[in-house]
């Protein structure tokens, strides 16, 4: 067994699991459904295409909260393309400023080719919604023969230097972990709805999965500014 580790950091950020009507929620920390999600662009998997999103719904999933962010409310307009009419006031919710160090643990050349595919990805990938980019490569490395919690355990600290700078007189930052948990955990478990079956645009359908709050213990590394990252660079090297 491998863990592929990503970080997941952007201005902003949005992880629904649920929508109702004109209202668009976002949870505190990426969903699995979420971040299969983004696997699948990187690798080419066309919506439907639900055989080839097995593998990947079946690799365990877990994410830690390097920095919580604060929730954002957005409101929205919009007019039919056709007739031109207003269409209903919708909010969105949005986190700012957050920080996530998500993992995926399961079979290492699976794992091996989501790695290769993040760096030359066939779609861009997007913090939930297309409106939010990453503020940094999402791609942290493929770490051979270990588990989700030593992973979580060994990767630095990602928060940002401004952060840090808060927590500066702490040798060592306790950092909580959402990891899915077993069938013999549910009794200390929570629920969420989603573990993505299908990602058809017609029926989109996700089924429940178990989720244990744990922590891990890293380094409270000395401030740093992180280099500055474009997300569409690779872009403009194409149209040049």
């Amino acid at each position: 067994m491998s863990v592929l580790s990503l970080r997941l950091a952007g201005p902003m950020q949005s992880w629904g699991a649920s929508a109702r009507f004109t209202r668009r929620t976002t949870e505190s920390a990426p969903t699995k459904s979420a971040v299969i999600g983004l696997l699948a662009a990187a690798a080419g998997i066309e919506r439907g295409d639900d055989t080839s999103l097995a593998p990947l719904a079946a690799l365990r999933f877990a994410v830690r909260i390097d920095q919580p962010g604060t929730r954002v409310r957005d409101f929205q307009t919009a007019h039919h393309a056709a007739s031109g009419k207003s269409m209903p006031l919708s909010e969105r919710f949005y986190l700012a400023d957050a920080v996530f160090v998500a993992a995926l643990e399961g079979d290492t050349t699976l794992l091996a080719s989501l790695h290769a595919a993040l760096r030359n990805p066939v779609y861009a990938p997007f913090l939930g919604r297309r409106s939010c980019p990453p503020a940094q490569p999402v791609d942290l490395g493929l770490h051979e023969d270990a588990t989700l919690m030593e992973v979580l355990g060994e990767v630095p600290w990602q928060a940002s230097a401004w952060y840090r700078r808060q927590h500066r007189d702490r040798t060592n930052i306790d950092l909580t972990v959402l990891r899915e948990g077993h069938d013999n955990e549910s009794e200390f478990a929570d629920t969420f709805r989603d573990q993505p079956i299908s990602y058809a645009a017609e029926h989109r359908r996700h089924a429940l999965r178990f989720v244990v709050s744990d922590s891990v213990r890293v380094p409270g590394a000395p401030a740093r500014r992180l280099p500055l990252h474009d997300p569409f660079d690779a872009l403009k090297e194409e149209s040049a």
